[in-house]
């Protein structure tokens, strides 16, 4: 539908989305880069959703005050990876690597947050794959594609045909969140739900779950909030 702009300091961008689907009008804030969305059910007149919008920016400004920044990974930053901080680095160095606390990346300065993205990247795979194999193994079934991506709404996913995603920034989380996100997929390829039996499975895999889990909503928004490019 476009947009609309509420005036103030600072003016605050609302995406307008049109939806059949909608029963009443909704707002939405982004915990992740504070983006404002207006949901306007099929039938209610634009004038009405932005009368509504307006009726609510006080509550809508307090909340934007609790998003946190963005943060764009630059040399001489830190990046977090498998739970500690590592100091990006260029120069003169033929491959990636890490030496204690530094990740150093060949290249120019410019070209470092890109090279240090496709290094966390292939970990992330590695990682992913070794514990996905792992806990497939235990269970006694076999996985399909493994892909990875950078979605915003779920850490994993297993599709019925058994194919894993996952999510390439649990490389930045600690090692045991990371085995904690494949144990909950691969304990999809034997139960394709959330009851009892799967959380019981889950526990087998990964009997502390629920603290890797309870990282995950704490700290996981902070993850996201991490760019590589511009």
């Amino acid at each position: 539908m476009g947009r609309c702009v509420l005036e103030g300091n600072p003016p605050i961008a609302v995406a307008l989305k049109r939806s059949a689907r909608a029963r009443r009008l909704s707002l939405r804030i982004s915990r992740l880069d504070g983006r404002v969305t207006l949901t306007i059910p099929a039938g209610v007149a634009e004038r009405e959703g932005v009368a509504f919008l307006r009726e609510r920016e006080g509550w809508l400004r307090g909340h934007l005050g609790q998003v946190g920044e963005m943060r764009q990974v630059r040399v001489g930053e830190v990046i977090p990876f498998e739970g500690r901080l590592l100091r990006l680095e260029a120069g003169q160095v033929r491959r990636t690597s890490i030496s204690e606390d530094v990740l150093s990346v060949p290249g120019l300065a410019h070209q470092a947050p890109a090279r240090a993205l496709a290094f966390l990247k292939s970990k992330a795979r590695d990682r992913l794959a070794e514990a996905s194999d792992r806990y497939a193994a235990e269970i006694g079934k076999s996985y399909g594609k493994l892909s990875l991506r950078d979605t915003r709404s779920r850490w994993g996913s297993c599709t019925s045909q058994g194919g894993l995603m996952y999510s390439w920034r649990l490389i930045m989380a600690p090692p045991e969140v990371l085995g904690y996100v494949a144990a909950h997929e691969v304990a999809h390829l034997q139960e394709m739900h959330h009851g009892p039996e799967f959380w019981a499975l889950v526990a087998r895999l990964c009997p502390d779950y629920a603290i890797h889990r309870r990282w995950l909503r704490s700290e996981g928004d902070s993850l996201h909030r991490i760019r590589f490019v511009d």
